[in-house]
């Protein structure tokens, strides 16, 4: 006897979006992942991801790693000119990065909180987080340090990158990975007493 399979139309239009989505290809190399520009980089843009580099959209090991996770990019490596997993390339982002597997991390947790999170300009920054729906609205409201637990910090340091964050008009937020990969918030704001007459 011959049995037949009734699909509901919710699940026939999920797997017709599936069948639709595009799978970008990017190639890794040395410190990026480079999606060239026969790739929708347009897109990729538009929701705040990578830099633009000779035509090309150049992706951190990071954002590269999401988008993998995601499903929504395929990354040759250029050495080997075969198709890397994962796991694969963050073996090769913590050779350029000890610590690409915290950043990761943290900005997964961040993108998926809605949050458009795009690279810290130095100052011992990580990343630059705009609030939600203000991309290329207007500048980043948060800048973001990430620390795993344990990891020494001296509170000069952190008095020094709090101080040029707060002249910047900026919230800093430390984002701390605990020991059970949880990471948590705390956002940092100077202190000062007064001495008494």
């Amino acid at each position: 006897m011959e049995t037949m399979t009734v699909e509901s139309g919710n699940n026939k239009k999920r797997k017709e979006k599936e069948e639709k989505k595009v799978v970008l290809k990017g190639i890794l190399k040395d410190k990026v992942v480079l999606v060239p520009s026969s790739e929708d980089i347009e897109g990729l843009t538009s929701r705040g991801y990578g830099t633009p580099e000779n035509n090309n959209l150049a992706l951190r090991h990071y954002e590269a790693l999401y988008l993998v996770d995601k499903g929504i990019m395929e990354v040759i490596d250029e050495e080997t000119g075969t198709q890397i997993g994962f796991q694969q390339l963050l073996t090769k982002a913590r050779i350029v990065d000890k610590d690409a597997w915290v950043r990761y991390l943290i900005y997964h947790d961040l993108r998926s909180r809605g949050y458009v999170v795009r690279e810290g300009f130095g100052l011992g920054i990580d990343f630059r987080v705009y609030k939600r729906g203000e991309y290329s609205k207007s500048t980043a409201e948060y800048l973001v340090l990430g620390i795993k637990e344990g990891q020494p910090v001296t509170v000069m340091d952190l008095a020094g990158i709090l101080s040029r964050a707060q002249s910047l008009k900026k919230t800093l937020i430390l984002s701390v990975l605990n020991r059970r990969g949880e990471i948590v918030y705390y956002s940092l704001s100077q202190l000062s007493f007064k001495k008494e007459a």
